[in-house]
């Protein structure tokens, strides 16, 4: 079986046996969505790119330990851990830390680049930068359910258990985003190409 065909558990104990391909595979089905959500939190590339490091220095510190646990939930533990470092980050009053890469472990060297041509790049550039102004209009309450449920893709129970409210208030934020979002559209005579 080919190593793209794995689950993300399946990959986990091959990159646990020395194949760095499983790892090289497991990030690439995440990366985009847990860069972007960071990116999203933060609106700073630099900073975005040395949260995303240390989230994965920490997947790979916590695989290597053999603490891992959440056995067919990768996705949202990344994410929890991501989010999180973006909350430490905020609570610490900006105040910036630089990640470096270890000898063993750089995860730039780990990525992979899906060029779009430079026409393809320019529309969704400008796309995605319409939208993203939008969502950073919100109240941060629902900004952040956006980012969360749209960027991350998780489910409307992971939200509520990451941001600590029940699934009904979480359900609430994105209605209420949504709601602003069309009033921000329909105001700004917005339209999207």
């Amino acid at each position: 079986m080919q190593v793209t065909q794995l689950n993300d558990q399946q990959l986990i104990a091959q990159y646990l046996k020395g194949d760095e391909k499983a790892f090289e595979t497991l990030l690439g089905r995440y990366q985009e969505k847990i860069f972007t959500s960071i990116y999203l939190f933060v609106k700073d590339t630099a900073l975005a790119e040395d949260i995303f490091q240390e989230v994965f220095i920490k997947i790979v510190r916590t695989l290597r330990e053999g603490k891992y646990n959440h056995e067919g939930k990768f996705g949202p533990w990344a994410m929890r851990i991501a989010y999180n470092l973006c909350v430490d980050y905020f609570r610490r009053g900006k105040r910036r830390s630089v990640v470096q890469p270890t000898e063993t472990f750089d995860i730039f060297d780990v990525l992979s680049s899906n060029d779009l041509n430079v026409e393809q790049q320019i529309i969704k550039s400008q796309m995605h930068e319409k939208v993203r102004q939008l969502v950073d209009m919100l109240p941060p309450e629902q900004r952040e359910v956006v980012i969360l449920r749209h960027y991350a893709d998780m489910s409307f129970k992971e939200i509520a258990a990451l941001t600590r409210v029940s699934i009904n208030t979480a359900l609430g934020r994105m209605r209420y985003a949504l709601i602003n979002i069309r009033k921000m559209v329909e105001e700004r005579e917005i339209v999207f190409h």
